[in-house]
């Protein structure tokens, strides 16, 4: 736990806008001056008579037209998929795949921070491989792309694959997410639409523009063949404001009856100079200390009782400026009926400049006691846990102002030609290149001061806390309770950080299909990929110790922000802390400002160096064959496909360690042969039964290879700090998937399907934690290793239903609904302070709820639409606690919900007036320390926001 890198909400509107619309337009010029094209999904069906031909189906423009198209490519479909599809050309209410995807059945979403959600996972798992148009995309030196970047009103259909054919790209054990963009040849001659919206944040009290248009058209040529181009351009920006108060880490005190030697109240750190140095209790622990009244620790050798209670107590206003421009530019030409060649280009980009304003106080000294300490605190009945304690002496706080900008800009650009090469044999090739970068930089300086007593409830209700700050009554010309005043408040530390990461690839693949066309074996399918990829990072690091000099000499530096928190919890609603946005444009005055005083040493300007910290190059050669086949069982048919994949990649590694400059270089190889197998039975026309088994794989992240440690220094006076590092021997994490799936499509655009299923995971990656010493100080380091397996079954439901012929006013109503149930469990090693092995724990998956489910209310009538959609999952562990804290380690996540509203009007043919809003019951979004009743952890509230936009098409 560092608070000064908590990235929880505040603010003030930021003052720059790195991206504008001329920008957007100078890109759209050269996007359609450059030519690239994107393959087509290869999507694998076995044949079984009439099959809907998916790139060609048109929907009218309701949301049941939408749900038939996306239940037919369920059925034609011979993997497990669900898919979603814009009713109309950027009809899709939501801003991003993520919100998008919200409402499939099995998919879970999470992290709503920052004006959108930001993290999606399919049954339960979020490694995930994300293609667009059937062709892998990434972010920067990762193996996944942020999929918050890409702009719903670029989407013409996203498919879930949960089950894997061996044509698809075999990483991602949670499944393929497939994005398909619009193309010229989708539409039979000229088409247009435009979308505009207004987006309404109410906490953040503003209005963004969310603008997305394409232009279209197809000629015919004279040969015989046809050509046609496209552009589809989206920008949005988002400005936001989350808010959130925490309670620290669960911390061991000695109580009012301290042994020999101790302050009543006084915190128990592990490891005291006044015992041996044998560790007092252990941190890491993943149930935490017992906290039954009358609990004892060991000091030196005797029993004593203690309390447990929280180290600290924090707010966090963080506000913020969002940008995200796109473009997706494609070009066909068919010359004749046999081929076709798609060029494309696809960008998108991401601006963000967020400005955290960070109160932190300790709750842990509570050397000043007063007359009668044991009337100002009040315990949890039945246990040793300290719920609130009234007038803590002279604790020790810090305000931060902290600004972070961050730039992305990935390009994907890429050729495919399609061949007949007579009528049972098609052959595909495809060539594309991607290039993407991201680059972000940290500015923050903190203030400090002793405060002279503080107040606090850890959980006055809800699990939210409340605190207040006392003014001390012998100094009546201030009042040291108001967090205002810049005069309180001492100039402290300086972190200037920044960062960049980068990743290419170069790919080649080639797939070709044959119609055999006998009783049994009805097609081969076979195919080779080449993949090049590279991925480096590099980074800069400057810090500064704190000048001592007083805040409102510098008035220039104080934002004060206002109405913090909207009266949800007693907590302060104001305070000064360093501006952010001041202090990074006039880094290099801030910069000199220490250098003069404090820090001689510290770079300025131009002197600002980034140093690589890792360059790997990884080439994959992958190869499939797959068979699709059916027969008769009577009268009803069994049919289903039969594949392998085998796999060989190459990981060259070079790492800098930026501690000592030293250089060093590894290698690894692997390859691997993945089967799969679906069958599906026809039980009536309608009913079908489906059975798959395939297996997938996870490769370490290209950052988890690295070796060097990161050393981050104790920012919270708990005694050491906290280390990271790499293991270039991690093996890939590989999974046996199992499914079996029932689906009954009883009428147009209705269905019921059910789906079992269970994962085997064998080398998941987790943390072995040991204490280390670097420069005479001690850190608790962290580094990775395939030491877990885990199991995760489930199953989940899902209903689609548009009743028929109903009378009146009732016709036009549907109904969508899912349900998900999972339960995961795996093997966490535990280890003591050296890093040996003493224990095994057993938890669930991270981020895995045992339960989801999502509604969805329709209602049509030929001008008019609305839909109320409504999603919930249970509470789920999110990650673990920093082992220097970690009592208990887990932090779990409470239920989360949101309710969605999208109404539309169709003015005239062409134009439809829209109404969305998000967030309408205005949650709160909290989290826990296991124990969701005793161990509250944080709670951060985000907008509620309203769109007010209008579509034009033609």
């Amino acid at each position: 736990m560092t608070p000064y890198l908590q990235r929880h909400p505040d603010g003030s509107r930021p003052c720059s806008r790195p991206f504008t619309a001329l920008a957007l337009s100078t890109l759209l010029a050269l996007g359609l001056g450059s030519a690239s094209a994107l393959a087509q999904t290869t999507t694998s069906t076995a044949a079984e008579g009439p099959v809907v031909e998916l790139d060609e189906f048109v929907v009218s423009g309701s949301f049941k037209d939408s749900m038939e198209q996306a239940l037919a490519v369920k059925r034609a479909n011979v993997q497990m998929v669900d898919a979603i599809v814009a009713e109309d050309i950027g009809k899709f209410p939501d801003n991003n795949v993520i919100e998008a995807l919200q409402r499939v059945t099995g998919v879970q979403v999470t992290n709503r921070g920052g004006g959108e959600v930001s993290t999606v996972s399919i049954r339960g798992l979020n490694d995930i491989t994300t293609t667009i148009n059937g062709r892998n995309i990434f972010t920067a030196s990762g193996r996944s792309v942020a999929l918050a970047d890409i702009p719903a009103s670029l989407l013409r259909q996203v498919d879930v694959f949960k089950t894997r054919s061996s044509d698809l790209i075999e990483s991602g054990i949670a499944g393929v997410i497939d994005i398909r963009t619009h193309r010229p040849f989708d539409f039979d001659g000229p088409k247009m639409g435009l979308a505009v919206r207004g987006i309404y944040q109410d906490k953040n009290d503003e209005i963004d523009p969310n603008i997305s248009a394409l232009f279209s058209n197809t000629w015919k040529l004279d040969s015989g063949g046809k050509f046609g181009a496209l552009v589809n351009v989206s920008y949005a920006e988002t400005d936001y404001r989350d808010q959130s108060v925490t309670a620290g880490a669960m911390v061991p005190f000695v109580t009012e009856n301290p042994p020999a030697g101790w302050v009543p109240y006084e915190r128990i750190f592990p490891t005291n100079g006044r015992v041996s140095e044998n560790p007092i209790w252990q941190a890491g622990l993943e149930a935490g200390l017992p906290f039954t009244a009358g609990s004892t620790l060991q000091f030196n050798g005797q029993p004593v009782e203690y309390y447990l209670s929280r180290d600290a107590i924090f707010a966090s206003d963080f506000t913020g400026h969002r940008e995200r421009p796109a473009v997706n530019v494609s070009l066909q030409f068919s010359p004749d009926e046999r081929s076709k060649y798609t060029f494309e280009a696809f960008y998108n980009g991401y601006r963000n400049e967020s400005f955290n304003s960070l109160l932190f106080s300790f709750a842990d000294w509570w050397g000043a006691l007063g007359d009668n300490p044991e009337a100002n605190t009040v315990v949890y009945p039945g246990t040793n846990i300290i719920k609130s304690r009234e007038n803590i002496g002279f604790p020790y706080g810090f305000m931060s102002g902290d600004l972070r900008t961050g730039q992305t800009d990935s390009y994907l650009y890429a050729f495919t030609g399609e061949w007949a090469i007579t009528d049972k044999f098609n052959l595909t090739a495809d060539l594309s290149f991607q290039d993407t970068e991201f680059s972000e930089d940290f500015f923050a300086m903190r203030t400090d001061r002793v405060h002279r007593w503080l107040s606090v409830d850890f959980n006055s209700g809800g699990g939210f806390p409340a605190f207040s700050f006392g003014d001390d009554a012998a100094t009546a010309d201030v009042d040291e309770s108001d967090l205002t005043n810049p005069a309180l408040w001492n100039i402290a530390q300086l972190y200037d950080n920044a960062i960049y990461r980068k990743g290419d690839a170069a790919s080649l693949t080639l797939d070709g299909d044959y119609e055999v066309g006998n009783d049994f074996l009805r097609a081969l399918k076979f195919g080779v990929r080449y993949d090049n990829r590279g991925a480096s990072e590099g980074e800069r690091t400057q810090d500064a110790p704190g000048l001592g000099q007083n805040m409102a000499n510098y008035p220039e530096l104080v934002h004060i922000n206002s109405g913090f928190f909207d009266g949800r919890s007693d907590v302060p609603t104001s305070w000064a802390v360093a501006d952010g946005y001041y202090i990074r444009a006039n880094a290099d005055e801030v910069r000199n400002l220490y250098k003069s005083t404090v820090a001689p040493d510290l770079a300025v300007g131009d002197q600002l160096i980034m140093r690589e910290t890792f360059n790997v190059d990884e080439t994959t050669i992958a190869a499939y064959l797959s068979a699709d086949f059916a027969t008769y069982i009577g009268d009803r048919r069994l049919d289903g496909q039969i594949g392998l994949r085998y796999v060989d990649v190459e990981t060259d590694m070079n790492f800098t360690d930026l501690n000592t400059s030293a250089q060093s270089s590894d290698s690894a190889s692997t390859d691997d042969i993945l089967p799969s197998l679906v069958v599906r039975y026809a039980l009536t026309d309608n009913l079908r039964l489906r059975a798959s088994y395939g297996e997938t794989l996870r490769r370490p992240n290209f950052v988890q290879l690295n070796p060097n440690i990161n050393y981050v220094e104790d920012v919270t006076n708990i005694g050491y700090g906290t280390a990271t590092g790499g293991n270039p021997n991690l093996a890939p994490t590989t999974s046996k998937n199992y499914d079996l799936a029932l689906e009954w499509y009883f009428q147009e655009a209705s269905a019921i399907y059910a789906t079992l299923f269970k994962r085997e995971i064998d080398g998941l990656v987790v943390n072995f934690r040991k204490r280390v010493t670097f420069e005479n100080y001690d850190y608790i380091l962290s580094a990775p290793d395939n030491a877990s397996n885990g199991e995760l079954t489930g199953f989940e439901l899902g209903f689609v239903y548009f009743p028929e012929d109903l009378p009146g006013l009732l016709d036009g109503f549907g109904v969508q609904a899912s349900y998900t149930s999972l339960d995961s469990e795996q093997n966490i090693p535990i280890t003591d302070s050296a890093g040996n092995v003493i224990g095994e724990d057993t938890t669930p998956f991270f981020a895995v709820s045992d339960s989801s489910y999502s509604v969805v209310l329709a209602y049509e009538r030929p001008k008019f639409s609305a839909r109320l959609s409504y999603v919930w999952r249970e509470d789920f562990l999110n990650n673990y606690e920093a082992a220097l804290f970690a009592n208990p380690l887990g932090v779990y996540r409470k239920p989360e919900t949101s309710m969605d509203l999208q109404l539309s009007y169709r003015a005239t043919d062409k134009l439809t007036l829209t109404l969305d809003a998000t967030n309408l019951t205005d949650e709160a979004f909290q989290s826990y320390y296991e124990y969701p009743d005793t161990h509250n952890f944080g709670s951060s509230i985000y907008s509620t926001t309203i769109a007010v936009g209008a579509r034009y098409s033609f």
